[in-house]
């Protein structure tokens, strides 16, 4: 698939930079903005909302900082190099490193489908009273169809309108409930660590800032890259990317703080805990309507679809990186890590008596993955080797570490509050 956009002639192409060529650069963000819509953060965010009110909406904010530094820089790495973060670091990592953290990216990838796997069959319990493991079943051989047998254009079009579907739910949500945006304004900037939050806030850190999104970004973005021999259409190229990353991780903010600010207008100010999303569906019923609760679950379910998809094309990518190959749908090796990813999550659902701890846990594992995969990153764009003159200032270095740095000491005191 992607090895189509690598083989044509960059010496003799020459692509236009119009005043609505933005337009053909949308797309890569959109992708990575589906997974931190995912359900796994329809569950962290909902207990988020539903236990604290509006005091964790910060960590939101801060995750969403941190992604679009992270997801930018990891597109610049593709842009720069033509080669995604799984393909880096097979090439330029000593093999025992590369396997370590590729293999690591791939558990990661197979807890991200867990999550977006049972978020699908969860909804489709809501919507029509099938068994989660049927649910389940059926999401992911909708998923395997859906990736085996469309192109990445097909399938992006499919995930620009599932994004559109999602918010426009959230927004008629909202509209039925009484928000305090004084509290909220406070919350989406004031830091705060309400006792017992630990878990949650990591889950909210792990559902946003996800390490398979960092090793999609940077496969993708090849659907936009013409002429690497060019600098000055390299720089265009970045300007755009990085419009397309910034407008996408800001959809992805507000979805993200509506899921909260419902639950906090909702389930917090009744005092309603909740423990589960089927739960949340039945609350709402008599909080706002039927059709808020039938609405919800839609939005859900094409959250699921959608992430599914995209955490499978990420599962690929990182697993043909392996063998210093692109992601394409029609070679093995891209095959066989969708495969993976899909069905070994499918596997751990049939054992799982909790769906919505499974996808809380879900969540904080991506979290305790992701100072590894930043890291290598920072590594890899730091690298004139890798990176030759486009590798990172010394400000941008030091930022991405800064990052790494705050993940792990909130890893740490996520250990330290579990004993």
């Amino acid at each position: 698939m992607f090895k189509l956009f690598r083989n044509i002639d960059k010496k003799n192409y020459r692509p236009g930079f119009g005043g609505l060529d933005i337009f053909k650069y949308i797309g890569p963000g959109l992708l990575v903005t589906v997974g931190f819509i995912d359900p796994g953060n329809w569950a962290s965010n909902l207990a988020a909302g539903a236990e604290y009110g509006y005091a964790l909406l910060w960590m939101v904010t801060l995750s969403t900082i941190m992604l679009i530094v992270l997801q930018h820089n990891v597109a610049h790495l593709g842009i720069a190099t033509g080669l995604c973060l799984s393909e880096a670091t097979a090439i330029y990592l000593k093999p025992r490193y590369s396997k370590f953290l590729l293999i690591s990216a791939m558990m990661a990838s197979v807890s991200t489908s867990l999550a977006e796997i049972l978020g699908g069959a969860i909804a489709l319990q809501m919507l029509f009273d099938i068994p989660i493991k049927v649910g389940a079943v059926l999401v992911t051989v909708f998923v395997l169809i859906m990736l085996f047998s469309n192109s990445y254009k097909v399938i992006e079009k499919w995930i620009i309108a599932f994004v559109s579907i999602i918010g426009l739910s959230f927004l008629y949500e909202l509209s039925l409930t009484q928000i305090d945006w004084q509290s909220a304004a406070v919350g989406w900037v004031k830091p705060s660590f309400p006792e017992g939050s630990m878990v949650i806030i990591m889950s909210v850190l792990g559902a946003v800032v996800m390490p398979h999104n960092l090793f999609l970004h940077s496969e993708v973005i090849q659907s936009r890259q013409w002429n690497l021999q060019d600098h000055n259409i390299i720089k265009k190229q970045l300007r755009y990317e990085f419009m397309d990353t910034i407008s996408s991780m800001v959809i992805g903010w507000a979805i993200n703080s509506a899921m909260i600010l419902l639950a906090a207008a909702t389930f917090f100010k009744s005092g309603t805990p909740v423990t589960e999303l089927e739960q949340a569906k039945s609350l709402l019923t008599p909080l706002l309507g039927n059709n808020a609760a039938v609405v919800f679950a839609v939005a859900l379910l094409f959250a699921g679809v959608a992430s599914t998809t995209t955490s499978g094309m990420a599962a690929g990518t990182i697993f043909a990186g392996m063998y210093k190959e692109p992601y394409d749908i029609k070679d093995n090796h891209s095959r066989v890590g969708v495969m993976i990813s899909l069905l070994f999550a499918l596997g751990i659902i049939f054992l799982i008596s909790n769906p919505f701890k499974g996808l809380i846990f879900s969540q904080m594992f991506l979290s305790i993955q992701l100072p590894f995969t930043i890291f290598l990153q920072v590594y890899l764009t730091s690298s004139e080797k890798v990176m030759g003159k486009y590798k990172n200032s010394a400000y941008t270095k030091y930022l991405l570490i800064s990052l790494g740095v705050i993940v792990s000491i909130l890893n740490i005191a996520l250990f330290i509050s579990m004993f």
